[in-house]
């Protein structure tokens, strides 16, 4: 979570019938106060009835933001995405990588790895941020114990670890390196806000910015065995202003596809 002093204000709440020892000790872990200590709160890690949810309290008509793999957009990526011939998977070529092992350095809110899951790869789910990690372990909790056993199926492919991803990467052996390493870094604020989804605007004060997306970018190309994707604005500069080997263009996005380590062992050019 963003340390200076203008951050917005984070506490821990939840439903009336919810454990309070539980809501303290997930308080305890994520070094944050109860809401019933700290009434002003901008935002609210909020355990409902049947999830965790990220609140923000300045804005009440406002959803909440939560993960959920059996519906909502992740059930309709998984249903109606194109499979194998949208552009997400021919970036990562999953034609040519089927079941691939992947490591989702920037896993966020999971719905990129899931849909990779979805289309049969092993991920393994990066996230530093230990408010949103706990989203999203509550997401795949959840997924686990699912009446659909399909998303049973495609939740066992996906493995969440909270830690820096520059450091977990670079303490991998040689045997460990995935086949495919993705990089889906913070889109930079726009300055109209209003024209910023909601999930970016919460992303943007609880987490901050990706100040080291250049680091993580270098070091995924010396660990990722086949390719590494970097998902970029469609009309922004490449990350680190490397030139890509090639790219997939969508309507709003862009993907940035660098041969991994087994096909070239010299830097790439950087672009002028």
């Amino acid at each position: 979570m963003p340390n200076s002093e203008t951050a917005p204000t984070l506490a821990v709440s939840g439903h009336e019938n919810c454990s309070l020892t539980e809501l303290t000790q997930l308080a305890k872990l994520l070094n944050l106060p109860l809401h019933a200590n700290r009434s002003t709160a901008q935002y609210l890690l909020h355990q409902s009835p049947n999830r965790l949810e990220l609140l923000n309290t300045n804005e009440p008509n406002t959803k909440a933001i939560f993960v959920d793999f059996e519906a909502g957009k992740n059930n309709h990526r998984r249903l109606y995405g194109g499979g194998k011939g949208q552009d997400f998977a021919k970036a990562l070529g999953l034609q040519k990588f089927p079941k691939a092992t992947i490591i989702d350095a920037t896993a966020g809110l999971g719905g990129d790895a899931f849909v990779m899951a979805t289309l049969g790869c092993k991920v393994t789910l990066i996230e530093r941020n230990p408010v949103i990690q706990q989203l999203l372990s509550d997401g795949l909790a959840r997924a686990d114990s699912s009446e659909d056993p399909d998303v049973q199926t495609i939740s066992a492919r996906m493995r969440l670890v909270q830690q820096h991803a520059i450091s977990y990467l670079d303490k991998l052996e040689a045997d460990e390196y995935p086949q495919l390493i993705y990089l889906d870094p913070m889109f930079p604020e726009r300055e109209k806000t209003a024209l910023v989804k909601k999930e970016m605007r919460f992303f943007h004060d609880i987490v901050g910015k990706d100040e080291d997306s250049a680091e993580l970018l270098e070091i995924a190309l010396t660990r990722a065995i086949e390719r590494v994707v970097v998902k970029r604005p469609l009309r922004a500069e490449t990350l680190n202003s490397r030139k890509p080997d090639f790219e997939i263009k969508g309507k709003t996005v862009r993907y940035d596809v660098y041969l991994g380590c087994r096909h070239c062992t010299n830097h790439r050019p950087i672009n002028s």
